[in-house]
């Protein structure tokens, strides 16, 4: 059955391929972003532009901060709802930056959120999806992270910003019906992956031989989720739950210091390393547990860390006169 989604922040890494998923499956989907420069817009260009070359899909320049705006978006489809689901993927993201700018994380992600939510419940949408971050784990609980997890000590205004929309999501779902499901991501990488993320960085700087900046000694862990994965578990949350928060990610931390190694291998490049201080909001590790995903999504990663880096270096190659002048931000590990 072909249905009919919103989805927000298309241009960006993960909603440009669950976009380009729900496409290949049939379905319409409705494209908002507004294209900011939190990294270099161009790369975001490449993945609208892959969008625009498909069927039944819809792209809006539109800020989900304004609210004004998304109303004509959700205009009645012939009295129905017009999407089977809002799918917010739209977001601010990134530790060390919010620290410097809260308000724009605030903004995008809580904002956001609850005018998404608003525009729900007044066009009879009823299923919400709202992307999640494993920032919300902080450095005080064990791994691996289960759902259920104490996440009131964000470490970072970013991820403060992610647990109040965690919350403003499910006073909507009680209060007025809205079916909700929340995945938290856990370092979504793979190719067209963010420039500000370590994967590309590393790639970009060991394929051109420039210096890598890395934040510690490189012994801190993170949980690497491929992004196809990310988009399968994402679009499979789609279905009911009531409200859910479920974790996607590898199920297997990474040492950066490993993943430098290996795309330095693939590559053929060795690699110049430029250690700088760890930063206080950074977390030395993350490691989802995917336990409940299996249960309710039927999900689990299938794409292995070996496999998606590959995958990522020969995207780079094949993409190298565009990516190789991207603008990096040393910002996040």
């Amino acid at each position: 059955m072909t249905e009919r989604y919103l989805v927000t922040g298309c241009a960006g890494f993960i909603a440009s391929k669950v976009s380009e998923l729900l496409l290949e499956s049939g379905h319409e989907v409705v494209g908002v972003d507004n294209l900011n420069d939190a990294y270099d817009p161009r790369l975001k260009e490449w993945r609208l532009q892959q969008l625009r070359r498909r069927d039944n899909f819809t792209f809006h320049a539109t800020d989900i901060t304004d609210l004004a705006a998304l109303g004509p978006l959700f205009a009645p489809a012939g009295g129905a709802p017009p999407y089977a689901a809002v799918v917010n993927l739209a977001a601010r993201a990134g530790v060390r930056p919010s620290v410097s700018d809260p308000w724009t994380y605030f903004r995008a992600n809580c904002d956001g959120t609850l005018n998404l939510l608003e525009m729900c419940r007044r066009g009879g949408v009823k299923k919400f999806l709202l992307a999640s971050t494993s920032s919300l784990y902080g450095k005080h609980n064990q791994v691996p992270y289960g759902e259920n997890a104490d996440t009131n000590r964000p470490l970072s205004p970013y991820a403060a910003s992610k647990k109040a929309a965690e919350a403003i999501a499910f006073s909507y779902h009680h209060l007025h019906g809205i079916d909700v499901s929340i995945p938290r991501y856990f370092t979504v990488y793979g190719p067209a992956g963010r420039p500000d993320m370590s994967v590309f960085r590393f790639i970009r700087r060991i394929a051109e031989d420039e210096s890598i900046v890395v934040f510690g000694d490189g012994s801190q862990s993170r949980d690497f989720t491929y992004i196809d994965d990310i988009a399968r578990g994402t679009i499979a949350a789609l279905r009911p739950l009531g409200y859910e928060i479920i974790n996607l990610g590898g199920d297997r931390p990474v040492l950066l210091s490993a993943i430098i190694d290996h795309v330095a291998e693939l590559t053929g490049n060795r690699p110049r390393i430029e250690h700088r201080p760890v930063h206080p909001a950074d977390v030395p590790t993350t490691w989802a547990d995917v336990s409940k995903a299996a249960r309710l999504l039927d999900w689990r990663p299938e794409v292995s860390i070996e496999e998606g880096l590959r995958r990522s270096v020969e995207w780079y190659l094949e993409n190298r006169e565009m990516a190789r002048s991207l603008e990096l931000l040393d910002r996040k590990e």
